[in-house]
């Protein structure tokens, strides 16, 4: 089963590390990256702009709506993901607890969600 991990912290926490801190994070990253392909659960994953690169789209009454930016003001913004095959939630958990920005934000588990059909 296929499970996404959703990365959200602080998009103003990167900017009170210390260069060694960040280089460490990317270090940890890197491995932590590494150790999803090596197992062969790695299947996507990506890190994302900064909140104020996005534009949120909507559509009403047949006209689409754009707004610069993220869709709420919060605190923590989605920074990234990972798209996982695991045996279970119990695995993809594991794997979520290990991405480093868990120390520093959350990262939320959802599976995905198949629709008959969808995959042969």
């Amino acid at each position: 089963m296929q499970y996404m991990l959703l990365i959200y912290g602080d998009q103003n926490g990167w900017e009170t590390l210390s260069e060694a801190e960040r280089g460490e994070m990317m270090q940890a990253y890197g491995s932590f990256s590494q150790e999803l392909r090596d197992s062969g659960s790695l299947v996507a994953g990506d890190a994302l702009d900064s909140p104020q690169t996005a534009t949120t789209v909507r559509v009403k009454h047949d006209e689409t709506l754009t707004t610069d930016g993220p869709f709420a003001e919060t605190k923590e913004q989605l920074g990234g993901y990972y798209l996982v095959e695991a045996g279970s939630l119990d695995e993809a958990i594991e794997w979520a607890a290990k991405i480093p920005a868990a120390r520093y934000g959350s990262v939320e588990v959802r599976p995905i969600v198949v629709f008959e059909g969808d995959r042969s």
